[in-house]
């Protein structure tokens, strides 16, 4: 099997250096996320360094940042000034860091929030809707959602059916909010919540927080792998001989 270093590569040598299947190679090509292959008298592709970086740099911005993005990205290194595919690039380690703000917050949200004592609610301390959407940032339809997924219930007051959200109900909706904004999925929100009111199953949420901080070191470390390649094929584009061009030209 060839190498990273051979200059010519086969179809199987990519797929088996990127860890993909043959046809898997050629719908990466196709796709544009290889650049075009040589072909040679009798038909058959002929690959380079350039390729087999291409791959395994989409191989890890799948892991990092989906497989949509991947291919916009690897796809912008070869089409596009390498200013433009640096700034997707930027962007999605700008939407990670952001993700990891949420789930820091949400850390300390939940363990401050679950343990706040409720003592001597009076009527005065309830928030309506509107109220409550605008302390949280969130639309009053999203308040209402939550209501009817059972997520945070608010007493109905009035014949009218006006929600009011009394102290514990507030507290719900926060711990619901941060909860959501780490990532935490309606259903999954809706088994917990339950216990979670009475102070049970704290281990639960603790539990699911730190496998999406799992996830998120997994797909920190998976861009920075994507970076490695990606400026490895930079590199081999912009070499006066060899690279991009030679890898391509027929």
């Amino acid at each position: 099997m060839r190498t990273l270093k051979s200059p010519v590569m086969r179809t199987v040598d990519v797929a088996r250096g990127a860890g993909y299947s043959v046809q898997q190679v050629r719908n990466l090509e196709c796709d544009g996320v290889l650049p075009p292959a040589r072909r040679t008298a009798a038909g058959y592709r002929v690959y380079g360094e350039v390729h087999l970086r291409s791959a395994l740099a989409y191989r890890a911005l799948a892991v990092g940042a989906g497989p949509v993005e991947a291919k916009r990205i690897v796809r912008a290194v070869h089409e596009c000034p390498v200013a433009e595919a640096l700034a997707l690039l930027d962007a999605v380690h700008a939407r990670l860091d952001s993700e990891r703000g949420e789930l820091g917050r949400a850390k300390e949200a939940v363990e401050a929030i679950s343990t706040e004592p409720i003592e001597d609610v009076r009527a005065s301390d309830s928030m309506g809707v509107s109220e409550l959407a605008a302390a949280l940032g969130v639309r009053p339809s999203t308040l209402r959602h939550w209501d009817a997924e059972g997520l945070a219930v608010p007493d109905r007051v009035s014949t009218r059916g006006t929600r009011r959200y009394s102290p514990a109900q507030v507290r719900d909706a926060r711990i619901v909010h941060q909860l959501r904004s780490a990532g935490y999925r309606v259903d999954a929100l809706r088994t917990l919540m339950p216990d979670l009111r009475g102070g049970h199953r704290l281990t639960d949420v603790r539990a699911a927080l730190a496998d999406r901080d799992a996830s998120i070191v997994a797909r920190s470390r998976a861009l920075l792998d994507a970076a490695a390649m990606l400026s490895a094929v930079i590199s081999l584009a912009e070499a006066p001989s060899g690279g991009l061009a030679a890898a391509t030209r027929t």
